[in-house]
């Protein structure tokens, strides 16, 4: 068979490796997960809303649609927007099988074979898994606790004029659950503009904050049509629905319908219907402080045994929000390599760290997720845990 050569630089999931490790184990607990809990989902509202969907809308709620997106829904999102301070109208609303339609879309505008792509380290695997078939080269930048560091990424820019995109997630990030600061952000956007490249900033975890003050987002601030700001209905309403959207210039907007034809022609009309008619008829924010409520306390006991009870030499994150929280082992643990007698000798499951980095370095690390997971699980699971290493560590 003759296949395309970008098919050598494809590189399956390390979260569905993981995944699929652990289901080998009966009864193992896992912290590899990045789905939200289903006990917070709208059950109850999705079964009245679908109800009224097909008494409203009959046969025509179940036919093709728009590929630009359902006017009912986008109408919705701008009023979202305009509570973030993003000023947009339909018009440059472009509506995606998830957010992750949308980061592929973003390299289909501006990624040549040979170009780069500048992402934080570590960043979300999915981006670097949506960028591959563009055969782009990724740059990965460092980031301390407030970001991306700016000089940094300046002398990245500076050493390699073939970027053209920087993918960000400066809230609640996956893998790491940090927040950049106002500063970094504004810096971000400032060198964007001086080196003439595009922003893609993604936010699927930005409504689920537990403490802190809310920072803006770098859309709001962008004078240019510089930023594509990336939102998803996954992880506050119906992760299985699969819709999200862009915000970004009309012209780009533009390009995105196009694109969108030649990829699936539309977003499944009946789920953005539901969802529209969920943000008409239902409250949001009450919706999301359910989850926070929820995810909350789980992060709390999280961090807790972590601190209490795994080796000092182990290093955390300190998520304000998000689902995942982020460890760093001494240098000469391989999480991977950890991971394998973790599920078979204790029976619990995480996701290595080492693959969220462009340069797949810093095997030393581990994202754990806390939204799926009961209390009990994380009490038990993470005290096995701690165990281990401390056998492992000490």
């Amino acid at each position: 068979m003759k296949l395309a050569s970008r098919i050598g630089e494809l590189r399956p999931s390390a979260i569905r490796a993981a995944g699929k490790l652990i289901a080998s184990k009966p009864g193992c607990i896992t912290f590899a997960g990045g789905y939200p809990a289903s006990e917070v989902m709208p059950v109850e509202e999705v079964v009245e809303l679908t109800d009224q969907l097909v008494r409203d809308y009959g046969r025509t709620s179940m036919q093709y649609g728009l590929t630009k997106g359902n006017d009912d829904l986008m109408e919705q999102i701008v009023k979202l927007m305009e509570k973030k301070g993003i000023k947009c109208g339909i018009e440059n609303i472009q509506i995606t099988t998830g957010s992750q339609q949308a980061i592929f879309l973003t390299g289909m505008l501006t990624l040549d074979k040979g170009d780069a792509v500048v992402v934080e380290n570590p960043t979300y695997l999915g981006a670097l898994s949506a960028y591959v078939p563009y055969e782009a080269e990724f740059i990965g930048v460092d980031a301390d606790e407030e970001g991306m560091i700016m000089s940094e990424l300046e002398k990245t820019l500076q050493e390699n004029k073939n970027v053209k995109l920087i993918y960000v997630v400066p809230n609640f990030s996956n893998p790491t659950g940090k927040t950049w600061s106002l500063e970094r952000r504004k810096q971000l956007l400032e060198m964007a503009k001086k080196y003439d490249v595009l922003i893609a900033e993604d936010n699927p975890y930005g409504d689920i904050r537990f403490s802190g003050e809310p920072v803006p987002e770098i859309k709001s601030m962008d004078d240019e049509g510089r930023v594509i700001y990336m939102g998803s209905f996954s992880k506050v309403l119906f992760a299985g629905l699969r819709v999200g959207f862009t915000v970004s210039s009309k012209e780009i907007a533009d390009y995105f319908e196009i694109f969108k034809q030649g990829v699936d022609l539309q977003s499944n009309e009946f789920a953005q219907l539901q969802i529209a008619g969920y943000l008409k008829n239902y409250d949001l924010d009450k919706q999301v402080q359910r989850i926070v409520k929820n995810y909350s306390v789980k992060r709390d006991l999280m961090c807790k045994i972590i601190d209490e009870k795994f080796p000092k030499s182990v290093k955390r994150t300190n998520p304000e929000g998000g689902m995942f929280v982020w460890i760093e082992l001494p240098e000469n643990i391989d999480a991977s390599v950890l991971l394998e007698k973790a599920v078979e000798e204790i029976g619990v499951g995480y996701v290595p760290g080492g693959p969220f980095y462009a340069d797949g370095s810093h095997k030393n690390t581990i994202r754990l997720n806390f939204s799926t997971v009961t209390a009990e699980q994380i009490e038990e699971g993470m005290t096995r845990f701690a165990k281990l290493l401390h056998e492992e560590l000490d």
